[in-house]
């Protein structure tokens, strides 16, 4: 496909499955409470997505014949606005983000992925990335637990993400060796959270009172 002036932003998520998703927040919330919390999030962060008016590209985990029935609203909103979804591959979570980075440079020049449990994303957020991007190969915006809750690139190498302890408080740092090592000019925004423990939780709903 040809570049096109408009940077596409993907978001990664998990289908809705009980007992699949925000395990971490099940002790508190139950499996119920987890896969609901799960669904809340991703719509979350779709929404802001889609708040930015770029192009956005859904990417589920993995292909299912038959979507969950908790997945029906998010499957809604994706097909009344258009939004293609498609099937991440990879042996690890390294390996998907840098091929659909590297699908999205392809077909927009500049590509983002947020997950689906970082609803601190906004718009202005994306803006900084894309500002980001301006200079720099890739930009990173990093969580507060150690991981990130963004990466963009317009351009990549094979190995860029790869020997990263994903899921863990060292993941972050890591990958910044690992661009450095593949010659790769980054920079790093400002940290926010993302949601994995139940204080994650209660912090998002508060947000969302206060909204």
């Amino acid at each position: 496909m040809a570049a096109t002036d408009e940077p596409l932003l993907i978001q990664f998520a998990k289908w809705p499955e009980k007992g699949r998703v925000k395990t971490r927040l099940a002790a508190a919330l139950g499996e119920q409470g987890a896969l609901d919390a799960h669904v809340a999030l991703t719509r979350a962060v779709l929404d802001q997505l889609m708040a930015t008016g770029y192009p956005v590209s859904f990417w589920w985990d993995r292909s299912l014949e038959v979507p969950p029935d908790e997945a029906a609203g998010i499957l809604g909103i994706l097909e009344t606005s258009g939004i293609t979804q498609k099937v991440q591959s990879g042996e690890d979570l390294g390996a998907r983000m840098t091929r659909a980075l590297r699908w999205g440079i392809g077909s927009a020049g500049r590509a983002i992925i947020v997950g689906s449990d970082c609803p601190s994303v906004d718009a202005d957020y994306i803006g900084k990335a894309l500002e980001g991007l301006e200079n720099a190969d890739v930009v990173i915006g990093p969580a507060d637990d150690g991981g990130y809750v963004l990466i963009g690139a317009r351009t990549t190498t094979d190995a860029m993400l790869a020997g990263i302890d994903w899921g863990t408080p060292r993941a972050f740092e890591q990958t910044c060796r690992r661009l450095r090592q593949e010659g790769l000019r980054y920079q790093c925004l400002a940290p926010l959270w993302d949601v994995d423990e139940p204080e994650d939780w209660a912090r998002f709903l508060s947000v969302g009172a206060e909204k």
